[in-house]
């Protein structure tokens, strides 16, 4: 149902692009990076934090990693990461398939700025095995997200 979801959002938004969908899983940045045959850096990760009363999803670079104190003066608060269970309500997306498309909910979605170091990154779309090859500029435009600088 999620991929399913995420194939719905393209159909409507974004025809354009193709969901890719492999054998293999995908489900971590090193196994979907060797796997799509590009850089860590390239798998746009979704991360989903809680800040406050409020939720929302961060898309990074893969090889970036979050660094607290930029998430606190960016946000206001102290961010934590939700739980399998709570990412899977909010987004509709199991983790390791989590992406900013097909949202279950509307949750804000945030770009760091790790992703525009490259022409072109793959996020997933909803499943362990599933990408979207697009340009940063573009995940911005599709997700109505904001770009932020809260990675190392």
């Amino acid at each position: 149902m999620s991929l399913d979801s995420v194939k719905a959002f393209m159909f409507k938004h974004a025809p354009d692009l193709a969901v890719i969908e492999l054998d293999t899983s995908t489900a971590t940045v090193a196994l979907a990076a060797e796997a799509h045959q590009v850089t860590p850096g390239q798998i746009a990760k979704t991360l989903a934090f809680k800040i406050g009363d409020r939720e929302v999803l961060i898309v990074a670079a893969g090889d970036a990693r979050v660094d607290n104190r930029k998430m606190r003066d960016t946000f206001g608060g102290k961010a934590r990461m939700l739980d399998a269970e709570r990412v899977l309500a909010v987004t509709g997306h199991p983790v390791g398939g989590v992406c900013p498309f097909g949202l279950a909910t509307a949750i804000p979605v945030y770009c760091d700025q790790s992703l525009q170091h490259y022409d072109e990154v793959l996020p997933a779309a909803g499943a362990l095995h599933s990408a979207v090859r697009l340009s940063p500029d573009r995940l911005i435009e599709l997700t109505q997200a904001t770009w932020i600088d809260v990675c190392q």
